[in-house]
C-alpha cells in the first residue's frame, strides 16, 4: 500500500469525510480502507491526524438493540455508584478519587 493523500486541515475534498462526520450523518465506515488523512500542525508536538473515509461506501449505523441499551445502563449505573458506600452518586465517580467525594473527604463534610 502506497502512502496516503495528505490534506490540510478544514481542506479536504467533497465525498470524504472523518469518523465523527460519517457518525453525525448516521453512518459508520463499514469496514472501508482510510483514503486520505487531515493534518494540523501544532507547535512542539507532532501534527493532529484525521482520517478520512468514502462517504459513498459507508453504511448506516446499525441501531441499538435492547441488550445493548440495558448493557449501557447497568455499565452507567456501575460507574455512578460509590464502592465504599454504595450509594448512586447522581454523577460519574472520578477515577482519581475512587469513590464518592463524601467519602473521599469525611472531615470536609463534616465541618459544613
Amino acid at each position: 500500500m502506497g502512502t496516503l493523500p495528505v490534506y490540510p486541515w478544514r481542506i479536504a475534498p467533497d465525498g470524504l469525510a472523518t469518523r465523527r462526520q460519517l457518525r453525525a450523518a448516521g453512518l459508520r465506515p463499514g469496514g472501508q480502507d482510510v483514503v486520505a488523512q487531515l493534518e494540523r500542525p501544532r507547535r512542539r508536538r507532532g501534527p493532529l491526524i484525521a482520517f478520512l473515509y468514502r462517504i459513498e461506501l459507508a453504511l448506516p449505523v446499525r441501531p441499538m438493540t435492547e441488550a445493548k441499551a440495558a448493557a449501557l445502563a447497568k455499565a452507567n449505573t456501575a460507574r455512578r455508584t460509590c464502592p465504599t458506600c454504595c450509594q448512586d452518586a447522581g454523577y460519574v465517580i472520578p477515577a482519581s478519587l475512587g469513590e464518592c467525594v463524601p467519602c473521599a473527604y469525611p472531615e470536609e463534610q463534616r465541618a459544613a
